[in-house]
C-alpha cells in the first residue's frame, strides 16, 4: 500500500521553531520551594512525545523542520514517562491510604507518617512526589482550592504539600530556615525557639497537609545535631502534617536504631522511639509512628517479575522516537535479558542507558537500539554493582575474636643461671 502522506500531513503535530526552543530554554524552578513545586505539580506529565515518523518520511520534510522534528526527538527520547512499576504501586499505595486516613482524622495528636527507602536511582523521589501531587489535585478540587483553615482577612499562599531537601550539614536551625525558604517567609535575627514556633505557624497558616523531607539520609545519628534534627522532624507530628521522609538505605543510616526486617510479613519492624522534649513542643505517643516501605527494583526470579518488566520495556519503547526502531525492539529477543543484565532492574540506570543509547544512535544515524550500541555506552564502573536485598541482606559478621595478648616475662624469676649459661 503506498503512503499519499505529504510533507504538510506530517508538521501537522509538530511544535513551532519557537515553541520548541520555548520548551529547551524554558527555566525549571526549584522543586523546594512554592513555586517550584506549583510548577511540577501543573507540568508533570504534559510532555506529548513527538509523532512518529519512518526514515522515508524524515527524509522528505524541509531541512529546517527536519532539525526541528529532530531536536522535538531528543525531548522525547530523553524525558521517559513515569510508569507505575510494581514497586512503585506497593508505595503509591501505603501513601494514598496514609493520607487519606490522616486527613480524615479529628483530633489525633500525633499523625503517622511514612518512610520510603531503597538504593540509588530507584525512583523514591520521583515516586513520592507523583503520589503527592496527585494527593494535593484531589485535595484543592475538594476544597474549591481554598484554604479549608484559613483566617478570614488573610493572603496566605495556600500550599497543601511542602518539599524540601534536609540539608547537608543538618542542625535545627538550618532545618527549619530550610522549611521556612519554602515560603520564602523571614527567618534572620530569630533564635531557634522562635524559628520553630515560626515553622508552626507557617505549617498551619499556608494549610499545608504533607511535609516532605527528601535526602534524610543525611542524617547520621553519632552526631549530636542529627539527633536533635530527628527530635524536631518528630516534634512536627503534632502539627496535623504528615511526615513523609525519603532517602538511600535508612535502615543503614541509625535513624530507626533497631529496625529488622520481618521476613513473614515482609516489613521493616521498629521498636518504640524515645519521647523527649524538644524547645518547649513536647514530643508524645510518637511509638512506632512511622512505615517504613522500601522501594526495590525489578526482579526476575518469578514469571510474574519477568512480566512486569517485559511491560516497563514496552511502555519506554512505546515513546521513543527512532526512525529505524522496529516493533519489539526492548521487548524481543534477547534484548530484555540484556537490560536486566546491564542494569540489574535499576529504573534509574535502565532509563540512563537507554536515553544515552538513543541520543547515540541518532548522532550515528543508526536509528535504532541493540545490543552492539548499547555496547558502548557506559553507565557506571561495572555497569552494575548490586546492592544487598533487603529481605535476604547477609547476617552482620561477628568481630574476630582478639587473640590473648602474652604476658610480660620480663621480669620473671627463671632461677640461678647454670654455669654454661654464666660462662
Amino acid at each position: 500500500m503506498t503512503d499519499t502522506t505529504g510533507p504538510r500531513d506530517l508538521l501537522t503535530g509538530l511544535p513551532s521553531r519557537r515553541k520548541i526552543a520555548e520548551l529547551i530554554l524554558a527555566d525549571t524552578p526549584s522543586r523546594d520551594t512554592f513555586a517550584g513545586w506549583q510548577h511540577f505539580r501543573a507540568t508533570r506529565g504534559l510532555l506529548v512525545p513527538a509523532q512518529r515518523l519512518s526514515a522515508a518520511q524524515w527524509r522528505t520534510l524541509p531541512p529546517r523542520r527536519r532539525d526541528d522534528y529532530d531536536t522535538y526527538r531528543q525531548m522525547s527520547n530523553v524525558n521517559l514517562p513515569l510508569q507505575q512499576t510494581p514497586m512503585a504501586q506497593k508505595v503509591s499505595r501505603l501513601i494514598d491510604r496514609r493520607l487519606t486516613a490522616n486527613t480524615r482524622k479529628k483530633g489525633d495528636p500525633t499523625l503517622a507518617g511514612v518512610m520510603v527507602s531503597g538504593w540509588g536511582q530507584h525512583g523514591k523521589t520521583a515516586t513520592v512526589c507523583r503520589v503527592v501531587a496527585a494527593f494535593e489535585d484531589r485535595w484543592l478540587r475538594l476544597h474549591n482550592s481554598v484554604n479549608p483553615a484559613s483566617v478570614a482577612g488573610t493572603v496566605d499562599l495556600h500550599s497543601p504539600v511542602v518539599y524540601v531537601q534536609a540539608p547537608v550539614t543538618a542542625t535545627p536551625k538550618s532545618t527549619c530556615v530550610t522549611i521556612l525558604n519554602f515560603f520564602k517567609a523571614p527567618s534572620k535575627s530569630l533564635n531557634l525557639p522562635q524559628l520553630v514556633r515560626q515553622v508552626a505557624d507557617s505549617l498551619r497558616d499556608h494549610g499545608v497537609k504533607v511535609l516532605i523531607i527528601d535526602d534524610i539520609n543525611r542524617l547520621r545519628m553519632h552526631r549530636a545535631d542529627d539527633q536533635d534534627v530527628l527530635d524536631l522532624i518528630r516534634a512536627f507530628m503534632g502539627l496535623d502534617v504528615t511526615l513523609i521522609l525519603t532517602g538511600v538505605n535508612i535502615p543503614g543510616t541509625g535513624l530507626l536504631r533497631e529496625a529488622r526486617w520481618h521476613s513473614k510479613q515482609r516489613s521493616w519492624v521498629m521498636p518504640p522511639l524515645e519521647s523527649t522534649r524538644v524547645h518547649g513542643l513536647e514530643v508524645t505517643q510518637t511509638e512506632r509512628r512511622f512505615e517504613l516501605v522500601e522501594l526495590d527494583r525489578f526482579r526476575t526470579t518469578t514469571q510474574a517479575g519477568i512480566q512486569a518488566f517485559v511491560n516497563h520495556l514496552q511502555g519506554i519503547e512505546e515513546h521513543l522516537r527512532l526512525l529505524n526502531a522496529p516493533d519489539g525492539m526492548l521487548t524481543e529477543g534477547t534484548m530484555p535479558e540484556y537490560l536486566m543484565r546491564r542494569t540489574g532492574g535499576v529504573v534509574g540506570l535502565l532509563g540512563r542507558l537507554i536515553e544515552d543509547g538513543c541520543l547515540e544512535a541518532m548522532a550515528s544515524g543508526r536509528e535504532l537500539l541493540d545490543e552492539a550500541l548499547l555496547d558502548e555506552i557506559v553507565i557506571g564502573r561495572d555497569d552494575l554493582t548490586h546492592p544487598p536485598d533487603s529481605e535476604a541482606a547477609a547476617p552482620t559478621p561477628k568481630p574476630a575474636k582478639r587473640r590473648a595478648r602474652g604476658r610480660n616475662t620480663v621480669f620473671d624469676d627463671h632461677g640461678p643461671r647454670t654455669d654454661q649459661a654464666a660462662g
